[in-house]
């Protein structure tokens, strides 16, 4: 006897809510789990380049920021470069640019901060090149889907009005959404990259 289909709802969707850094990012929620945890270190004292942080806050559309947010970052380095095997340029990556990382802002604050280098320019495609920039993966609670955008450095001028993906957004005040001022704080070079979710001033996020 042939069994009727049986046919189970949806499950609901949910936001990633504050277990994800219990299970993404432990060390952050003060769980000492992994023997190597997550870092917001990208790039190590062997790493050649132009150390940098990138800082900011995530900001809802109340303009309040989200304090549980999580972050993944990557990027390439100074010499274009990524460190992954689908990166076939004849170039080297040092042994400690990892080029991937994983940041939870300041539970406090808000404040995320990325430990790095300045990436230099990557080829897109047909040959085009891409300004230095880092990409960001965004998920927090009250976000169905986590959301992808761009740092882009407010010195590369020249650079940033060649970067394809940039013309892709034709209104010049959305392009600045993703461009993060330059600064310096105690000796050390800090880009400014503040996210906002809503509102006027919302960032560019990309569909890919």
């Amino acid at each position: 006897m042939v069994q009727p289909l049986t046919y189970f709802k949806e499950t609901p969707s949910q936001t990633a809510g504050p277990y994800v850094h219990i299970g993404l990012a432990p060390a952050y929620a003060g769980f000492d789990i992994f023997e190597n945890n997550f870092s917001n270190v990208v790039a190590g004292p062997n790493t050649k380049g132009e150390r940098i942080k990138v800082k900011g806050r995530v900001i809802d559309g109340t303009g309040t920021p989200v304090r549980d947010v999580m972050l993944e970052s990557w990027q390439a380095n100074s010499e274009g470069k990524y460190n992954h095997p689908e990166d076939s340029q004849d170039k080297a990556v040092e042994e400690d640019f990892l080029g991937w990382g994983r940041i939870c802002s300041d539970f406090d604050t808000g404040v995320y901060t990325i430990d790095t280098i300045k990436p230099g320019p990557v080829p897109g495609r047909n040959g085009a090149i891409q300004a230095p920039h880092i990409s960001l993966w965004i998920v927090a609670r009250g976000i169905n889907i986590g959301l992808q955008t761009r740092v882009y450095f407010s010195d590369e001028v020249a650079a940033n009005a060649k970067d394809p993906v940039l013309n892709f957004v034709e209104q010049e005040e959305r392009r600045q959404t993703l461009i993060a001022q330059r600064s310096e704080e105690n000796g050390e070079v800090i880009y400014t990259f503040d996210i906002y979710l809503q509102g006027e001033q919302e960032t560019v996020f990309f569909d890919v």
